[in-house]
């Protein structure tokens, strides 16, 4: 049985492939094809995710798609092509906040759990609780555009000078260097209460473009006049105050109990998810790490197994690395185009030696192995590395590579079996879902790393989902007595994750990368 589920539809597609339940391939068409971004349907997304399978269009057997935000985006013209497309397959539609659902949960170890997916609007909803046994989602509450936690945090992303629907992540990091001091506003603006949320319009001008919309009220009770820009010293405390109230609006809603699943682009919200973990009020919860609208293909296909085909058999997410890899002579091919220098080393042995003669000296590596991953972060695959022993690491990163600005901070990748000498941390931050604490005894070491209150993000590195990069990371640790690297992703100027040679190749000649190393070739500056 192979079913292809598509989601993301206009907004952010995607396609992944499960051939007998198990999850063969997934790729974000934005990757595959950077000038088409928002191509309908996803072609390239489509043809990568198939041949990752081994499989043809004639031999998929149902097409599963996450429906579209609304049936103005042409859902019926969309029907039509998938039919030409897939000349043997059962085209079936899967609500948007469902198909969310689905991607937490039959991504999960858990047999039962509480499902929550927010996001800022998806078939007119923007928030949704589930109960899920067995393979069985059961709707128990759904909340209604526009009372959604996810479009007032746009609309502060936009307010604080970044973009809505791309951005968020940037109001995010920018709140842990200030108090909550100004959580009591947007507690109004939420009115909170229990498991619903009802948003007060008095806080919003209908009439107002731009900055948010936000309303006179609103710049009165931050002390400054109507319509005023939003001071720099006070960006902190705006982004801090609204993400509190977020997390602890998002603790109400879920309540309490032994499992708890989410998803919708909220759950990208890496110290929300952590406020969870820490709570208390859950043994366990699990975050689907590709939480925004591509992740819907996965839970499309899911779903698709599960419900529309009747099958109870599930395998759990343990990998990422769903998308292309290439083979030696495609790179080879691309390098010699270019007219490139560069050097084949013959073993993995001198591939990581390599990578940490670089580091070891200070170097800024991008480290471009095996498949791409799925989703917005770089697991190990696709990821710029340095030495956490260099002090000025973070800032080579941010001015010369990233150019972006200072309170973003970066991932510190660590074997799993090792995180818990240097870090606090659960189960999610295996896919980067969630944020950690250093131990004291460790904070001058990661000290350009953090955020505030000791907070990191941490990435562990199981030996079977990733043995070259853990293979990398145990190595560095004996020869430096660290087994750490900062880790970010390797993109530049907000483009999507690399995915090709040829990618990768214009990102390290337009940046201030030292090094790169793509498979077994490497290239130095």
């Amino acid at each position: 049985m192979i079913i292809l589920g598509l989601g993301g539809i206009h907004t952010d597609p995607a396609c992944a492939i499960l051939k007998d339940g198990c999850l063969a391939s997934a790729v974000e068409q934005k990757k595959v094809a950077p000038r088409h971004p928002h191509s309908d349907p996803p072609m390239e997304a489509i043809h990568s995710a198939l041949s990752l399978a081994g499989c043809t269009p004639a031999e998929v057997d149902i097409v599963a798609i996450a429906r579209p935000f609304s049936e103005r985006h042409g859902r019926h013209h969309l029907h039509v092509e998938l039919r030409e497309l897939f000349p043997n397959a059962r085209v079936v539609s899967v609500e948007h906040h469902q198909a969310h659902a689905a991607s937490a949960y039959y991504a999960s170890p858990f047999d039962t759990a509480t499902v929550l997916a927010l996001d800022r609007r998806g078939d007119f909803r923007c928030g949704s609780r589930w109960n899920a046994t067995g393979t069985q989602l059961t709707l128990e509450k759904e909340i209604a555009y526009p009372d959604s936690l996810g479009d007032v945090y746009s609309r502060v992303t936009e307010l604080l000078g970044f973009r809505p629907g791309a951005e968020e992540h940037k109001v995010q990091w920018l709140s842990t260097f200030a108090s909550p001091e100004l959580a009591h506003i947007f507690r109004s603006i939420l009115m909170e209460g229990g498991v619903s949320i009802r948003i007060d319009r008095k806080w919003f001008d209908t009439g107002r473009i731009g900055k948010g919309g936000f309303s006179t009220r609103f710049y009165q009770a931050l002390g400054l006049e109507d319509g005023e820009e939003i001071p720099e010293p006070m960006k902190a405390l705006v982004a801090s105050g609204l993400q509190s109230a977020i997390e602890r609006l998002t603790l109400e809603m879920a309540g309490e109990g032994e499992n708890l699943c989410l998803a919708g682009g909220l759950a990208l919200n890496s110290l929300l998810v952590a406020s969870l973990e820490r709570s208390g009020k859950w043994r366990n919860v699990f975050v689907q790490p590709a939480a925004g609208n591509s992740g819907t293909a996965l839970g499309a296909a899911w779903h698709a197994w599960h419900v529309t085909h009747g099958r109870p058999e599930r395998a759990p997410l343990t990998t990422l690395a769903l998308g292309p890899e290439f083979e030696p002579e495609e790179i080879k091919k691309v390098l010699e185009n270019c007219k490139l220098g560069f050097r084949y080393l013959l073993t993995t042995d001198e591939v990581i030696d390599t990578a940490m003669a670089q580091l070891a000296a200070d170097k800024i590596v991008a480290w471009m192995q095996g498949r791409m991953e799925f989703g917005p972060r770089a697991l190990g695959n696709r990821s710029i590395l340095a030495s956490p022993l260099n002090p000025y690491s973070t800032e080579n990163l941010n001015v010369f590579i990233k150019h972006r600005e200072p309170f973003r901070k970066f991932a510190a990748s660590v074997p799993a079996s090792l995180a818990s000498r240097y870090f606090e941390t659960g189960p999610n931050a295996r896919f980067l879902s969630t944020v950690g604490r250093v131990r004291p005894e460790h904070r001058a070491t990661f000290q350009p790393a953090l955020l505030g209150d000791g907070l990191v993000r941490v990435h562990t590195v199981e030996p079977e989902e990733n043995p070259l990069f853990h293979q990398l990371l145990m190595k560095w640790g004996q020869k430096t007595g660290l087994p750490v690297l900062y880790n970010t992703s390797f993109n530049l100027f907000s483009d999507p994750l690399v995915c090709s040679p040829r990618d990768a190749v214009r990102s390290f000649y337009s940046s201030g990368i030292d090094a790169m190393l793509v498979g077994n070739f490497v290239l130095e500056k």
